[in-house]
This record gives C-alpha cells, sequence and structure tokens, in this order.
C-alpha cells in the first residue's frame, strides 16, 4: 500500500475556498495548529498568488496547490511559478496539478483540450526537463506531441538555489490518469469523491502499473486524500453535516468523468440519473437520491472521535497524508476539534 508500515499519516490543512485571497491569517494559524500541511484550490483565486502570501507567513508547514489547472497554462509559465515558490519556501511547496473537465478548460479558459492523460504526461515531462536545464545547464530540447520547448538563453535562466524543484503531484480519479502519475509524478490527489474500495482495488493498482513502468515501487510516493466527513459534536449539528455531504455526492456522481466510482460499487445508474437531473438544475432532488449506504460509503459519519476513529481504520494504511473535507458550514470550533481528535487516533 502507499503508506509506509509503522508511520504516521500526515494531517493537512484546506485553506478555504470561500476566504479571501489573503489566506496570510488562516495559514498562521494553521501552522500554531500543528498541522503538516496546509493547501490551496483553484477555485476562486489563484491559487499560486495564495501560495505566494503563505510562503511569506511561514516557516515549518508544507504548502501546496491542491488543484492548479495544468491546461490552464503551459509547463513554462509552471516551471517558473514552481521554481520561484520553491526557493522563497526553502523547498517546502508540493505542485498539485490536475485537469479540469473539458468544458471549463475549452470554455472558460480558452485553452486547448485533448487526450488529457497523455497530455498531463507530457507535461509533467516538460516541466523536468525545464527544471534540468535550469538546475544542471544542460541544451532545453523537448519536442513532444503537445508542447515544445527548445529555447532557453542565459537571460532568462533562474538563478540557482539549493532546493531542487518542487515536487510534483496529480490529482486524477480515472485510471489512465492515475497510472500517469504513477509514471511521471511524486505523488498522487485522490479526489473527494473516491470510497475505500475504489482505492485499494482501482486507485493503488493503477498508480503501481504506472510506478512499474518507471521502474520504481510505491515507496516514498505520497498519497495524499481530502476525505469526505460528515461530522458533529451534536445532532443538530450532524444533521446538517450529512445533509451537505448528501449534496456533495450528488454533485460529483452527476459528472461523468467520474462516474466509475460509483460503477465499482454497481451504482452506474444512478450515476446516469444524476447527471440528467443536474443538467436541469434540479439539485436538491438529486440530493435524496444519495441513500445512507452511499452516504457512509464516500463519507466518514460520526462525532469527531467517530469519525477520526473511522477515517485511522479505513485509509491509514493507503494515504500517506489527508485533508478533512467538510463541504458545508462547519460550527465554530468543530473543526480544531476533528484535527485534534484525528492526531490523537494516531
Amino acid at each position: 500500500m502507499g503508506a509506509e508500515a509503522g508511520k504516521a499519516m500526515k494531517l493537512d490543512f484546506t485553506i478555504p475556498v470561500n476566504g479571501p485571497a489573503d489566506c496570510r491569517d488562516v495559514v498562521r494559524q494553521a501552522e500554531r495548529d500543528g498541522y503538516d500541511g496546509a493547501w490551496t484550490s483553484e477555485i476562486k483565486h489563484d491559487p499560486f498568488l495564495s501560495l505566494a502570501l503563505a510562503v511569506t507567513a511561514t516557516e515549518r508547514i508544507e504548502l501546496g496547490s491542491a488543484i492548479a489547472l495544468a491546461f490552464a497554462r503551459n509547463p513554462m509559465s509552471v516551471a517558473v511559478l514552481g521554481n520561484d515558490l520553491q526557493e522563497l519556501s526553502g523547498g517546502r511547496v508540493m505542485l498539485g496539478l490536475g485537469t479540469q473537465v473539458k468544458a471549463h478548460i475549452t470554455r472558460r479558459f480558452g485553452m486547448p483540450w485533448s487526450r488529457p492523460a497523455r497530455r498531463m504526461r507530457e507535461y509533467v515531462l516538460a516541466l523536468r526537463a525545464i527544471w534540468a536545464a535550469w538546475e544542471h545547464g544542460t541544451k532545453l530540447d523537448f519536442e513532444g506531441e503537445f508542447y515544445t520547448h527548445t529555447l532557453m538563453t542565459p537571460m532568462f535562466v533562474p538563478a540557482p538555489h539549493p532546493y531542487g524543484p518542487p515536487r510534483v503531484l496529480l490529482a486524477g480519479v480515472g485510471t489512465a490518469m492515475t497510472e500517469t502519475a504513477g509514471e511521471v509524478a511524486d505523488g498522487f490527489l485522490c479526489h473527494g469523491f473516491t470510497t475505500e474500495r475504489y482505492l485499494r482495488e482501482v486507485t493503488v493498482p493503477a498508480l503501481a502499473r504506472g510506478r512499474d513502468k518507471a521502474g520504481r515501487t510505491l515507496d516514498g510516493f505520497e498519497i495524499t486524500g481530502s476525505v469526505m466527513l460528515a461530522a458533529g459534536r451534536t445532532e443538530e449539528e450532524l444533521a446538517g453535516a450529512i445533509a451537505g455531504a448528501r449534496k456533495q455526492i450528488a454533485f460529483y456522481g452527476s459528472t461523468p468523468a467520474y462516474r466509475q466510482v460509483l460503477e465499482s460499487h454497481g451504482w452506474g445508474e444512478l450515476g446516469d440519473e444524476l447527471h440528467t437531473l443536474s443538467r436541469s438544475g434540479r439539485w436538491e432532488e438529486m440530493a435524496m437520491l444519495i441513500d445512507d449506504e452511499l452516504l457512509h460509503t464516500v463519507a466518514i459519519v460520526g462525532k469527531p472521535d467517530e469519525v477520526a476513529a473511522g477515517l485511522r481504520r479505513t485509509y491509514g494504511d493507503i494515504l500517506t497524508r489527508v485533508s478533512l473535507y467538510t463541504p458545508y458550514e462547519v460550527a465554530p470550533g468543530l473543526s480544531t476539534e476533528l484535527a485534534a481528535a484525528v492526531r490523537d487516533a494516531a
């Protein structure tokens, strides 16, 4: 499995997506609270801007993008950003990249889309070629199917620093992208819409196949999960959390790209029904289709100590690090209590 026997699973903080672009205060607090890492997302703000601010506000905590959209940018731009952040942070950066879906890349960003797993594989190889040219002074001569980088004059070579390139982690759900991550990346970002069975029977074997292609094993390979929780200290808090989790599961389940997760449990037809309802904006009806079995299959449900024990029991031998994913408004103090419970359960 991904996690090494006897090694503690790292606990990470997810910077709130509805917060301001200036995340310095929340990241400072996350570092004081003892989190091992903090992640930004590309939803309402540019993740690299937030990471740059987080770097200036912290000293120890690891910092990553989960995710930055690769296909909305070119490899050279991301290579520069990653290298700058790695130097500014003293080597604490994790460059998490993902694809998004075709409609967003082509219609929101106006960028090309084709063969996402093959394109992402080449993207990461291009990053590594650029970084190698800067670090070792070798000629930049990368020519691929999707990207070409053959010009690097001395004026544009960054000054050397002692930290090396940032670690690259890829996000995925399907087997092709997951295998690509195993082959060319330093780690994998599991989607919040997954299950224990899917991770064990689909994700980890695909990562292992990719590592085998590269002549490597999963030892030292980072597998980080954003595990969905429906947690509450009171019956009222728990009911609100369960309602929020049902809505999020319905939303993810309606996305064709994530259908494989439902299919692995025999729920493929539900995915079709959710997709049809989503196209008509019938969001409340979608949530009503998420029964208790599906809820408990995707999310870990209960009071903080119950959730913490369930998380460790379910994913402790798979994930090397975990972020607590609560897709609903969390009651004051609950996030801190959840994090403490997870640490105590180690």
